[in-house]
């Protein structure tokens, strides 16, 4: 299972910070990532993080948006600043064995998925 908490309503060109925390029944993945998805858009990867501690980010939040894990807390973070109106979005975090994070095709491999959580960024 995991477990969202952060978000909310944002004042353009401001910060927030998403926390995904992992069960532990989830011990096999590979690969964590960010998801959003906005209203009539479909589900879009944000940023990925891998066990080995590569990140991959999608190029619209390169710069802006940090992935990282708190492995003491089995906690997955999204640190989003310099926050802009199009970042309006449902936020998930997810899961996979992998061995692949990212790229095209890879939305199916995440077979763990967070309840999501909500950011609105105003201008």
């Amino acid at each position: 299972r995991l477990e969202q908490a952060g978000g909310g309503s944002v004042q353009a060109g401001g910060s927030t910070r998403l926390s995904c925390v992992v069960s532990s029944d989830i011990v096999n993945w590979t690969c964590m990532a960010w998801f959003r998805q906005a209203p009539g858009k479909e589900r879009e990867g944000v940023a990925s993080f891998e066990r080995d501690g590569t990140t991959t980010y999608a190029e619209a939040v390169q710069g802006r948006f940090t992935i990282s894990q708190d492995i003491a807390n089995d906690t997955l973070y999204l640190q989003m600043t310099s926050l802009k109106p199009e970042d309006t979005a449902m936020y998930y975090c997810a899961a996979n064995p992998g061995p692949f994070c990212w790229g095209a095709g890879t939305l199916g491999k995440y077979n763990y998925w967070g309840q999501g959580t909500q950011v609105t960024v105003s201008s």
